[in-house]
């Protein structure tokens, strides 16, 4: 018997699922948010040395604000004061002839910076002087962020595996928000990076475990649409974020802003079911039937579950031990599931390469930095509307693999079309962004289709990790423009290419039961295992 055919008489798509998908899209607004929190928090207004120690009392007192920066401050090539150094002694001569600057003795900054606040009124950057000597510390919080996700993705996979999904959502909600209005009260840059990568790795949970437990309570029919709906959460909060971001212009309490709706979602947890698949694979029968029954009442379809007892559950699995516990190791000791994890954890890395590094790069839009972002999450909308259709009208493999070679190709062309013709190359960028959004709400269902419930979120986790390790890789690949200007479009393109050529060999899991045990997949491979399974139209 497969757990299908119970979420067939119970309805598999009612009020029940419902309730659990918008629970969750409440708990995975604030992931964007924290994702691209960086962008606002850590931006760099413009700034100029602190000139105040070269007044003297005399002459220099008597200037306006604008001639005592063309006596202090060397100019830029763009006509801009210099970020970082400023003259010794103040240069009134460049009050007659502001060119002439031949051999004029500078020196860094002696006493800090002035900020211009007219953006931001307090960042990172102004409140700790992340500039100049110090601008990689600046650079390093999104990394340290990064690492933290990584780390966590592994972690809470393994976690939830073992505990159950709806337990580790709720330390992932309650740990995430502790962490994330912790650094918002950082006192210091080490205490701040810190705490992000706590952040991060606890904050991380909440993907991957909502997506799963989504995609565990729903029916084959109405799979794709969850796993869009939950791509969606994503382009929501990063819209939404531009108008926040917008209006809270205080790193301190943007952050505390975009972590706020943490506690509606812990509020409404008390309504989030524990996934019923989890219970039966690990031998809960009753906690399932009681979950099962809960489901049947909100759906109204109580007739047809008054005969389900936990002898008829307990035929659903049978080809393995429940009371054993398993972990990642699961995922390399048999050769099938060896298989998937490394194709799939090949795929993973490559769509989070080329979607963040085609985000990192994308310019041209010649907008402030709010109309940007806001640009740049609208891009993704009719990208994952158009996956929805084309999910179940040529599959999910299908699908991926033509994301990932589109992806390619807008990065390829971008290669060979002249510098000078910025228009075009900016909506071939576009594009490209669309394209890798598309791959990347595709993998996220697809994955979580392809593991046996028994090790799903250890497989989630696991490809999460890659996802997060590609996202790391990115802003690197994106500095080898020193080398060549064209070398980082060269090697996203590659690596999109391969992304694509490795989704091929994946199996297609569409209309198809979600395998249970490492049997399954084991008994008759990948593609066939999950041929053999009950199909519903």
């Amino acid at each position: 018997m497969k757990f299908e055919n119970i979420l067939a008489d119970i309805d598999g798509f009612g009020r029940f699922q419902i309730m659990i998908i918008v629970i969750s899209f409440i708990g995975r607004f604030t992931l964007p948010c924290h994702f691209m929190l960086n962008n606002f928090v850590a931006a760099v207004p413009s700034h100029h040395c602190d000139i105040s120690s070269l007044d003297d009392g005399g002459f220099f007192s008597s200037l306006s604000q604008a001639e005592r920066l063309i006596v202090s401050i060397p100019v830029q090539e763009d006509g801009t004061p210099a970020s970082c150094q400023m003259f010794a002694e103040p240069q009134y001569h460049l009050l007659l002839n502001s060119s002439n600057i031949i051999e004029v003795p500078t020196v860094p900054c002696q006493n800090g910076w002035v900020y211009d606040n007219t953006t931001f009124k307090s960042t990172l950057t102004s409140q700790w002087d992340l500039v100049c000597d110090k601008r990689g510390k600046n650079k390093a919080t999104a990394t340290i962020f990064f690492v933290g996700v990584m780390f966590g993705a592994v972690t809470f996979g393994s976690l939830s595996d073992r505990f159950g999904r709806r337990i580790m959502l709720l330390v992932s909600y309650v740990s995430g928000m502790l962490f994330a209005i912790a650094s918002a009260f950082s006192t210091s840059y080490l205490m701040f990076a810190v705490l992000r990568f706590f952040t991060g790795f606890c904050i991380t949970g909440i993907v991957i475990v909502s997506a799963v437990l989504s995609v565990e309570w729903v029916d084959i029919k109405h799979r794709k649409l969850v796993g869009v709906i939950d791509s969606l959460s994503w382009t929501f909060g990063n819209t939404v974020f531009a108008a926040i971001a917008y209006f809270v212009n205080d790193w301190r309490w943007l952050i505390l802003s975009v972590t706020s709706p943490l506690i509606l979602a812990i509020i409404t947890w008390r309504w989030m079911p524990e996934s019923a698949r989890w219970l039966i694979a690990n031998g809960k029968l009753k906690e399932a039937q009681m979950y099962l029954k809960k489901c049947a009442k909100m759906n109204r379809t109580e007739d047809s579950i008054q005969t389900l007892n936990t002898e008829t559950l307990a035929t659903i699995v049978v080809t393995e031990k429940r009371d054993r516990t398993y972990s990642y190791l699961d995922l390399i000791r048999t050769p099938n599931i060896r298989k998937l994890a490394l194709r799939t954890g090949v795929v993973w890395f490559c769509v989070a390469t080329a979607f963040y590094g085609i985000s990192f790069n994308l310019t041209g839009f010649g907008l402030n930095i709010y109309l940007t972002q806001f640009a740049y999450s609208s891009i993704e909308l009719p990208a994952k509307v158009a996956i929805y259709y084309l999910l179940d009208k040529i599959g999910r493999r299908r699908t991926e693999v033509g994301a990932l070679l589109m992806t390619a190709a807008c990065l390829g062309i971008n290669i060979v079309i002249p510098k000078d013709m910025s228009v075009v190359r900016t909506v071939v960028s576009v594009l490209g962004k669309g394209f890798s959004a598309a791959s990347f709400g595709t993998i996220v269902l697809y994955s979580s289709e392809l593991y046996p419930t028994v090790i799903r979120q250890n497989g989630m986790g696991y490809n999460s990790f890659m996802a997060r390790l590609g996202v790391a890789v990115s802003p690197l690949i994106l500095l080898l423009d020193e080398v060549w200007k064209e070398l980082p479009q060269v090697v996203l393109f590659s690596v999109a290419v391969l992304g694509g050529i490795v989704a091929r060999a994946l199996p297609e899991t569409r209309n198809r039961c979600l395998p249970e045990t490492i049997e399954d997949i084991e008994s008759s491979g990948i593609e066939k295992s999950l041929e053999k399974s009950v199909e519903i139209k």
